[in-house]
């Protein structure tokens, strides 16, 4: 006879209640704290605005940014999408060889630090065409090679959801050019345009290629505003654009996938896709093309540029500190990240579906709010007096940034992961007396190892090379990797700073390589 579930066990004097709400709170106080207190405080500001800071969003400074931003958002998605989409669609429809390698391979740039890209192509463009290498249509090209695999993967993932029944129906009275054209590509277009939308916004929010290039928008205004003219009431109205875009455009986002991908509990389409495989050759030559220009070709250029070092290992050596500052504090980070996202991914799968599709926008609105509008919200929030300013002047700040900026997208890495695990397992586990935090590391965690250790690694990397929240909340004296790179690009002799750059690329690829060989380990397709 099966032992009944008991409530201490299952219910809400479980270990499940108590984990889940400490997330909660962790959530809460690092994402979603700052930008409130940045919010209320910009209401604050509201009633004594002076007499010039009416106009602050509306003269031909801040026309001339806005008008520059949306170019760059604009130009950065339409580029990605048009690279992106068709790579996504040869990874889901040609049988390629060693798929899983390709796919990491191609999605590299996207973990590459930003301003890394932007200084080798600086190396690259800036001596034969001069000024032009630093220009918005730069930025737009610098922008493509980092996000065009976003929209790579959603193409991927949309295609692969597509019902193959559909398009087996229609293959009966049509050419496959046509079921691509009027089937496939309809069925996939909501979630290519909502990856377009968060390029878009991810594009308006970025901070380092912009500041590598020189190129003024929103978010090296407000950097400015801040860290340059100590000027907080200028920076906390520059940033409430830039904030409430993001939230529209995240929730527009959102409401185009969540039907298709995000809220779906089935698994991919059931049968075998149709499949393109005459295309196999010139697909295979497009995807080394895009790895060679996107991937080895920047790595390529700093190490050229870096032979002009006397010493690389002596300039990595010379910034001995900040290089194992930024070790340790992305190892710290990238832990503390992931194991608040578990919890937090497990609340979202096992939520209702109106609660989740909150929380799928929450967290997308999240993963798109400028790092330095992050960097602000954090200085305003605990820089005072008492036990938050006591612990705003440690070293312990960047590690802060990291869990305000990456615990959303960590955690819908993992409840991606998550949502393969069936209900019935925990429930079979409940049933024969196993308590909810025995189950979740006997049961739950193991099916999922993978996609804790891609979470993981893809933490790591993104905290170890982020420079917009870190710069404006690390204390004096303490300096990180990407700080010291980025400061040292307009002062230092440029094959230093290539080699520092080249040996921050290599330490964020090495785990991407790993986690490439555990995945072409378990699947070759």
């Amino acid at each position: 006879m099966m032992a009944p579930m008991r409530d201490d066990v299952w219910g809400w004097r479980s270990s499940r209640t108590a984990l889940i709400g400490l997330a909660l709170v962790a959530f809460a106080g690092f994402c979603i704290a700052p930008l409130l207190f940045l919010v209320a405080g910009a209401f604050a500001l509201s009633g004594d605005l002076r007499y010039g800071d009416v106009p602050l969003l509306l003269d031909i400074r801040q026309r001339g940014l806005l008008s520059t931003t949306t170019v760059f958002g604009l130009g950065a998605a339409g580029v990605s999408t048009l690279v992106g989409a068709p790579l996504g669609f040869a990874l889901a429809r040609v049988t390629l060889p060693f798929k899983p390698l390709l796919r990491v391979a191609l999605a590299a740039p996207a973990l590459l630090p930003t301003y890394v890209v932007a200084l080798a192509w600086t190396y690259l463009v800036a001596p034969i065409a001069g000024d032009w290498a630093y220009s918005v249509v730069s930025a737009i090209v610098v922008m493509t090679v980092v996000c065009y695999p976003l929209s790579m993967l959603a193409t991927e993932v949309a295609l692969r959801r597509v019902e193959p029944r559909l398009e087996e129906a229609a293959l009966l009275v049509a050419r496959r050019g046509a079921v691509l054209r009027r089937i496939t590509l309809p069925l996939a277009a909501p979630a290519i345009c909502a990856a377009a939308l968060v390029i878009f916004v991810l594009a308006i929010s970025e901070f380092g290629v912009p500041g590598v290039l020189r190129v003024r928008v929103f978010t090296t205004e407000v950097f400015t505003a801040f860290a340059a003219l100590y000027d907080v009431r200028r920076a906390t109205i520059l940033a409430l654009p830039l904030t409430a875009v993001s939230l529209v455009t995240a929730a527009a986002a959102a409401i185009l996938i969540l039907e298709r991908t995000l809220t779906t509990r089935r698994g991919l389409a059931v049968g075998a896709p149709v499949a393109f495989d005459t295309w196999r050759r010139p697909a295979l030559a497009i995807i080394v093309c895009v790895i060679v220009v996107a991937v080895l070709m920047p790595l390529a250029v700093l190490a050229v540029e870096a032979q002009r070092a006397a010493s690389i290992v002596r300039a990595v050596q010379a910034s001995q500190r900040a290089v194992i500052n930024s070790l340790g504090l992305a190892t710290i980070g990238a832990t503390m990240v992931t194991a608040v996202a578990t919890f937090l991914a497990y609340a979202r799968v096992r939520a209702a579906h109106r609660t989740g599709t909150v929380a799928d926008i929450l967290m997308i609105f999240l993963f798109t709010v400028p790092s330095t509008v992050i960097g602000v919200g954090l200085i305003g929030l605990w820089n005072r007096a008492g036990p938050l300013g006591a612990f705003y002047g440690t070293a312990a700040m960047p590690v802060v940034g990291y869990l305000a900026r990456f615990i959303p997208v960590a955690t819908l890495a993992i409840a991606a992961a998550m949502r393969s695990v069936p209900v019935a397992h925990e429930e079979a586990a409940a049933v024969s007396g196993s308590g909810w935090f025995r189950t979740m590391t006997r049961i739950v965690l193991p099916q999922i190892r993978t996609g804790l250790l891609a979470a993981w690694t893809v933490s790591f990397i993104l905290a170890f090379g982020e420079v917009g929240t870190t710069i404006l909340v690390a204390p004096a004296g303490e300096s990180t990797l990407p700080i010291r790179v980025y400061t040292m690009i307009a002062n230092a002799p440029p094959g230093h700073v290539a080699a520092l750059a080249l040996f921050q690329s290599a330490v964020g690829l090495c785990p991407l390589m790993l986690l490439g060989g555990a995945l072409a380990s378990r699947d070759t397709t």
